[in-house]
């Protein structure tokens, strides 16, 4: 084992804020405000910690990283614990120290771990133990996250495992360096370099992750390349597998369904073919030789063009367990999409994947999860939670959260997610009584699932902050803290991930967890009012667009989604129109159908009302939505105010940034609001409500913007 012990340095006070570009993320690890650095010193004064294997050295790195940034101190070697303040990392098979107080470990699972304040031969010592070397690296962090945000460290008794098993981040990124939905650059595989250059960033991503508990990563679109799947880059794969091996985290691939034909020569993929079995199980194996810990599987299939097995008359279930059956001898997972909706046009497209997947409950392997979205449409910025949860009870489904905001003002807007994705796990499905919730659904207790995941499509590029955005950081943080765990809450996430990336002052903590907290529920206001949905601009999906008519599809427009006339708006969900409430719970199906008990936020949703229908406060419905609209750009311009008044609290280079980028969003905002209200009002026929400022411009104006080179197009 290797054993550090520290000389503390001197250390002045905090210096002022300094220029930083967001590379850092949250693990920062400025200095720390000098009375607390003082404290901390003293009950940081040792380190033990083994660096045997990859995974110790991480830890031991990290934590050496963190103290002497945040503490100042200097390592200096020794053998054993010598005095107060020792902290001891490690397992039972690591650290005598820790095998010596005899802890119970075991029932921390491979990744959990505790935390506790014990005495050693008199001395008082921080133990961070676990039963692997990944709970420890785990433990780690968490340790380091109380120094971060000032938190007492004197008399602690901690213990925390994952409630999710699979925890992962889903890259929409393309082999030529595009990412679909992507607003922080090209790619951050730099593929053509791969295997022979492993970028430094790489390693950077793989502490980031693992600050957070992820421990899995698909390095490719859903909209695959069967390319993907060969053995030069399955060579490459394999080289970012063993950067971020020791960080907890495993490879998955995205699969073409096709790839049989593409790259194996086959004449069919039909998943019942015996030819096609055999090359999956060949293809499995040869993966496994090269990757020994791949993860597994995820699948788009039979959506949005994409190949599968309908194609060859056989179902879901069928394609999921001929590649389950394949990854089954190696331990690995497939994650079948539910995205999905077929060539016929439908009466609601929202029902689709219900209609197609809970006839199939109780049909898949038992490595296979059905990974499905937050809500039935496509990630837009208000749905109720998808009618899937709650209703498979015999398969275990996965939760997919968005976290690069495709709907919700790309990079530029300020709209911190947190709040949506505990909106939706803390939605009761009510499939077994009260308090059957979402959550409970991903972490496998409401029906006894072991195998459990929760995906998040990643906000990631080759940008230097990351995400495109400072605070865009926060939705990779609060996606992470919340596939750990689905119940923590999402305003003391952002309190963290504020102290951590910002400062620690209450004067900075406390106004800007405000702004995140409400900014969200302005964006909605701004964008999609009343349970409005899918009225952005036609397949890059920047800006207004309620217009949106023809093409292809009718679910592909948004006059299929708001059905405005001059009766009025709204989607008729209830008994009487397309009877999606159905598939819900007797009970929400009751409730979401009245129009007196339903969720005023899903109220256009549901039902399709008189432009005069009174809404709860008082109001009619037209005038509602043009105050709902008003309400987000003035959410908006409150943000800057809030902003600008942190200016020398937050150090010039990303202030200035994100400065800017509420420019923009107060701006665009503007724009929603007049470009809904001039469309909307012709179909109304209805005045402005008194003191609504009427739209910039023309509608014609707003129907002739054309946005051919949006970020963070599909192709």
């Amino acid at each position: 084992m290797a054993v550090l012990l520290f000389c503390t340095v001197a250390m002045a006070c905090a210096p002022a804020a300094h220029a930083e570009d967001g590379y850092d993320l949250w693990l920062r690890y400025p200095p720390t405000e000098s009375a607390r650095a003082t404290a901390y010193r003293a009950q940081v004064s040792q380190l033990l910690a083994a660096d045997a294997t990859p995974t110790q050295a991480a830890t031991r790195a990290e934590l050496l990283r963190g103290l002497r940034g945040l503490l100042g101190v200097t390592p200096v070697p020794a053998n054993t614990v010598t005095q107060a303040g020792a902290v001891v990392v490690g397992t039972p098979s690591s650290s005598p120290t820790i095998a010596r107080l005899r802890l119970d470990t075991r029932r921390l699972g491979p990744e959990g771990y505790l935390i506790r304040s014990v005495a050693i031969d008199g001395h008082a010592v921080t133990v961070i133990a676990a039963d692997a070397d990944a709970g420890a690296l785990y433990g780690a962090f968490h340790f380091l996250r109380l120094l971060q945000t000032g938190q007492p460290i004197a008399k602690l008794d901690l213990r925390d495992t994952p409630r999710v098993k699979l925890r992962l981040l889903d890259h929409w990124d393309d082999l030529d360096g595009h990412v679909e939905r992507g607003y922080a650059g090209a790619s951050i595989w730099d593929w053509h370099k791969l295997p022979d250059y492993l970028d430094p960033r790489y390693t950077d991503y793989a502490r980031a992750n693992a600050s957070l508990g992820i421990n899995g990563t698909v390095l490719n679109n859903v909209n695959s390349n069967a390319l993907s799947l060969t053995p030069a880059y399955l060579e490459k794969a394999a080289a970012l597998a063993g950067v971020f091996r020791p960080y907890g985290i495993r490879v998955f691939l995205s699969a073409r369904f096709s790839a049989p034909m593409e790259i194996g020569g086959l004449k069919t993929a039909d998943p019942l073919d015996p030819a096609v079995k055999r090359w999956w199980r060949d293809k499995a194996d040869e993966i496994y030789r090269v990757i020994p810990d791949f993860g597994g599987f995820l699948v788009k299939a039979n959506s949005e063009g994409q190949p599968g097995p309908q194609d060859y008359g056989r179902s879901h279930a069928d394609g999921a367990n001929l590649l389950a059956d394949a990854l089954a001898p190696h331990g690995g997972t497939v994650m079948w999409r539910a995205f999905v909706y077929s060539h016929e046009e439908p009466d609601d497209r929202a029902k689709q994947a219900y209609t197609e997947f809970v006839p199939l409950d109780g049909k898949f392997r038992g490595n296979v999860l059905v990974q499905v979205k937050n809500g039935a449409i496509d990630f837009q910025p208000r749905e109720p939670f998808h009618p899937l949860f709650g209703a498979m009870p015999k398969t275990p489904l996965m939760m997919e959260f968005q976290i690069t905001k495709e709907y919700l003002g790309f990079a530029t807007h300020l709209v911190y997610l947190g709040p949506l994705y505990e909106e939706t796990l803390k939605a009761d499905t009510h499939a077994k009584g009260k308090d059957s919730t979402v959550a409970k659904v991903i972490d496998g207790s409401l029906d006894g699932h072991a195998l459990t995941g929760m995906a998040g499509v990643a906000n990631i590029g080759a940008g230097r902050n990351w995400s495109g955005s400072h605070f865009d950081q926060a939705n990779w943080y609060v996606y992470g803290r919340l596939a750990w765990n689905p119940t923590l809450s999402s305003r003391a996430i952002a309190e963290e991930w504020v102290r951590m990336t910002f400062s620690n002052e209450e004067g900075v903590v406390a106004p800007v967890v405000d702004m995140m907290m409400g900014s969200r529920e302005a964006a909605v206001d701004y964008m999609t009012p009343l349970g409005l949905h899918h009225l952005m601009g036609r397949s890059h999906h920047y800006g207004p667009g309620p217009w949106v008519e023809g093409g292809p599809r009718a679910d592909w427009t948004s006059v299929y989604y708001h059905r405005a006339n001059r009766e009025g708006i709204g989607f008729d969900r209830t008994a009487h129109g397309s009877n999606a409430v159905a598939q819900y719970s007797p009970y929400l199906a009751r409730e979401f159908g009245d129009l007196q008990r339903v969720p005023e936020e899903f109220l256009l949703w549901f039902h399709h009302l008189p432009w005069d229908y009174r809404t709860r406060s008082g109001r009619p419905l037209w005038d509602e939505l043009v105050h709902r609209y008003t309400s987000g750009v003035d959410y908006v311009r409150g943000m800057r105010s809030t902003w600008s008044g942190l200016e020398g609290k937050v150090d010039a280079e990303r202030h200035a940034q994100v400065a800017a980028f509420l420019g923009i969003q107060e701006k665009e905002a503007q724009w929603w609001r007049d470009a809904s209200i001039a469309y909307f009002q012709t179909l109304s026929g209805r005045p402005l409500p008194a003191g609504e400022a009427a739209p910039a411009h023309t509608l014609e104006y707003y129907q002739s913007l054309e946005f051919p080179y949006a970020p963070g197009s599909g192709r």
